[in-house]
């Protein structure tokens, strides 16, 4: 990629400017929140790459302007957005059925099919330069990504459907994405309920602490009111059980997480599928963000299509993820877009710390390359969104085609710089945070 050669200085400023138009209303109106992020942000390079989507968007939106295969068709893909290592796990799909594949949808917009293979891509050179992998080896996994994402996506234009395409489950997964998932059955509904419940007068509530904040009344009919609300964007298979939706209980949680530091958040306790106690639910109601493609991104048909940032990511992850959570909707509170989703007692995402032996590495981004594609492709003219009205697989297929020999080049290439950048970055942002020089910190 082609990034200005700054100096420490002048790219600390770029940096600041950034997280200015980023962050700077929800850092504004809750420093403390970002001062958690920002201390996460600074315990590694991959965790201030996480943390920075922002910039990663604001370094690569050159690209959109004739970069290396895109053309009308595969700039305007459905994309996931935050596309690395670690946005990867498990869930229970609207089947029943555990399923290992790419995780929170945030991000999701509308873009350059590569924005996505190229910040996954520089997600690996930084994992693989924390495990002390040489450049070689480096590429060599990127290309092993790009490779079997060339694959699949092959594959499905020329006669597969995505459906048809085997997911990652129990019966089909192998190595660490076998251990995520084994790790998720063994968890169990009851044991996430211990940890955010108790029993009073027999009946389940939400325990104190924790986390959890108690709202007043005016603010408890307000997210009753948004959940009402959520109700209506359900699906009708998702409302075969009206008493499944009974509330019990709700209280306010602050936002959590590199991605959620000053979001408004609440819990809500319902019913469930039956009336005993071990089967209750908790879903949560979350402030939507502004997603940090949507920046770069100027189609005034794309940023119409949404009626706000909470429909928008429930609409992405529909399109993106096939048999999505059955309880995934939307709503509005206080005049913003809420996401709304269960607060699932089967998700584990994909541990990287024992992952350490090249060919095992190898053997797992190459299954995530293969869900990339998977993820690409399913989100088009057969996904029932009219915003992406073509074959999304056919159109990365015959740009890729255009340059085969050129497609792993151009990840690697990138990978490489962009780690590097990355890890230049981080060291630049630690400086600027422990003196002082992040504004309202």
């Amino acid at each position: 990629m082609s990034v200005p050669q700054l100096n420490d200085e002048q790219r600390g400023e770029e940096i600041l400017a950034v997280f200015d138009t980023a962050f700077g209303e929800l850092l504004a109106a809750d420093p403390a929140a970002f001062r958690v992020k920002f201390r996460k942000m600074a315990a590694s390079a991959f965790a201030f790459y996480r943390g920075t989507a922002a910039l990663f968007y604001h370094d690569v939106d050159s690209d959109k302007r004739g970069g290396p295969y895109l053309d009308e068709r595969t700039s305007r893909v459905w994309i996931h957005g935050d596309l690395h290592a670690e946005n990867f796990g498990t869930y229970m799909d609207s089947n029943g059925r555990l399923v290992f594949n790419v995780n929170d949808f945030d991000e999701a917009y509308v873009g350059p099919f590569t924005w996505d293979l190229k910040r996954f891509s520089a997600s690996i050179a930084l994992i693989g330069y924390a495990k002390a992998l040489s450049d070689e080896q480096i590429t060599e996994l990127v290309e092993v990504y790009a490779d079997a994402y060339r694959e699949r996506i092959h594959a499905l234009s020329t006669g597969a459907k995505s459906d048809e395409v085997p997911p990652f489950t129990l019966d089909t997964a192998q190595g660490p994405l076998l251990d995520a998932l084994r790790d998720a059955r063994s968890l169990t509904r009851f044991e996430l309920l211990d940890s955010m419940t108790e029993i009073r007068d027999f009946e389940r509530r939400f325990a104190p602490g924790g986390g959890s904040i108690e709202l007043d009344a005016a603010t408890r009919y307000k997210v009753l009111a948004a959940f009402d609300g959520y109700l209506e964007t359900l699906p009708e298979t998702s409302l075969t059980r009206p008493d499944s939706y009974r509330v019990k209980d709700v209280v306010g949680r602050r936002g959590i997480g590199i991605g959620s530091a000053g979001l408004p958040s609440y819990n809500i306790l319902l019913e469930g599928h039956s009336d005993a106690l071990e089967n209750d639910v908790v879903i949560y109601i979350k402030q939507a963000q502004t997603p940090a493609v949507s920046r770069h991104i100027t189609d005034p048909a794309i940023r119409d299509y949404f009626q706000h940032e909470g429909h928008r990511t429930v609409i992405s992850q529909r399109a993106l993820q096939a048999h999505a959570d059955p309880w995934l909707g939307w709503t509005e509170l206080g005049g913003a877009g809420q996401l709304v989703a269960e607060v699932s007692p089967y998700a584990v995402d994909l541990d990287w710390s024992d992952v350490d032996d090249p060919e095992e590495i190898a053997a797992v981004v190459a299954d995530l390359g293969r869900a990339t594609a998977t993820m690409h492709a399913a989100a088009d003219d057969t996904s029932g969104e009219s915003l992406v009205p073509f074959s999304t697989e056919r159109a990365i297929d015959a740009a890729i085609a255009a340059d085969e020999d050129g497609f792993a080049d151009m990840l690697t290439s990138f990978a490489h710089d962009y780690g590097a950048r990355a890890r230049y970055d981080h060291q630049i942002f630690v400086d600027l945070f422990r003196n002082g020089r992040i504004p309202g910190l």
